[in-house]
């Protein structure tokens, strides 16, 4: 079966996000400080995004355009909120 050159060019970018979320899992996991691993948590929200966003299109359905809004205000108010308590807490 010979796919068309979108699917194939959304299969290759695929591949790409999931390597990159493997590489920020390892940061996550490893990370040296806190602020890597938060970094590395925003990053991983990111990655999630454009892999709803890449499935929207492969399947050509526009009703999964919206949960990446949501994902990104719930990552950011959570970035938010761990960075003023780290502040908070090293005084």
């Amino acid at each position: 079966m010979i796919e068309s050159l979108p699917d194939i060019v959304l299969y290759i970018a695929f591949a790409f996000l999931m390597t990159a979320m493997i590489i920020t899992l390892a940061r996550l996991l490893k990370g040296p400080s806190v602020n890597d691993r938060i970094a590395a948590m925003d990053l991983i929200a990111s990655i999630i995004m454009g892999v709803i966003l890449l499935y929207s299109v492969l399947i050509n359905n526009a009703m999964y355009f919206d949960v990446p809004v949501i994902i990104s205000l719930i990552s950011f108010i959570g970035t938010i909120a761990i960075s003023t308590y780290l502040k908070q807490k090293n005084g």
